[in-house]
């Protein structure tokens, strides 16, 4: 899922794409972006540990200097991937990010069909950033 959307983000030549991994991103990936794209597979019912860990990671040193900064999620799920969702709602809440679309779920036994749904996920967030209408 993430390849997909990052490529069709990509493919509009409308914004820098920069892509990383949750072990990977840091603060000054977070702080460097105006948008956000977050994905989880859904694990026990709620986000990968790894995303936790990046949001543990960046949580408190960008506390109040992201606020308003567009975002949207996806998740890769076994189940109904409603815990991940939730999860990851609240910690963007709480820095005070702004949800630009509703969470794009695909259940593992559908992903394949759903991976049209990623292109426009990618595609809207970069041209909404690029326009200013996020």
């Amino acid at each position: 899922m993430a390849e997909v959307i990052a490529a069709a983000a990509e493919a509009t030549d409308a914004v820098d794409v920069i892509s990383r991994g949750a072990s990977e991103a840091g603060i000054e990936d977070v702080l460097a972006a105006d948008g956000y794209l977050i994905g989880s597979p859904e694990t026990f019912g709620s986000m990968s540990g790894l995303i936790k860990d990046f949001f543990e990671r960046i949580y408190y040193p960008a506390q109040d200097q992201l606020t308003g900064r567009p975002y949207a999620l996806f998740v890769c799920a076994g189940n109904d991937g409603l815990g991940a969702i939730a999860a990851m709602q609240r910690i963007a809440r709480g820095l005070g990010w702004k949800e630009v679309q509703a969470p794009l779920l695909a259940r593992s036994h559908e992903l394949e069909l759903r991976l049209e749904d990623c292109e426009q996920l990618g595609a809207a967030m970069a041209l909404g950033l690029s326009m200013g209408i996020f």
